[in-house]
């Protein structure tokens, strides 16, 4: 199964809706990406509690062999 890149930055927008988002396929093969998420919700938060909001916000897509997202390379960044 894939997502789309788009896909995956509508999921983060209804968790982030004023962060920079930017979703790279960086295999063009809709299954790896990398993502780039610029949000004011992250500030306080370690980089491990960023990286689980974002987790959290893709409702399952990485979630082990059901997840329709393979590999998600994520850099999290304070607004």
């Amino acid at each position: 199964m894939a997502i789309s890149a788009q896909k995956i930055k509508e999921l983060i927008k209804k968790q982030f809706p004023q962060a920079d988002i930017e979703i790279i396929d960086t295999a063009g093969d809709s299954n790896h990406y990398s993502a780039t998420i610029t949000a004011h919700e992250f500030k306080g938060l370690s980089r491990v509690e960023q990286h689980k909001m974002v987790y959290k916000a893709l409702e399952g897509a990485m979630d082990g062999n059901n997840g329709i997202l393979h590999a998600l390379a994520l850099q999290t960044k304070i607004k």
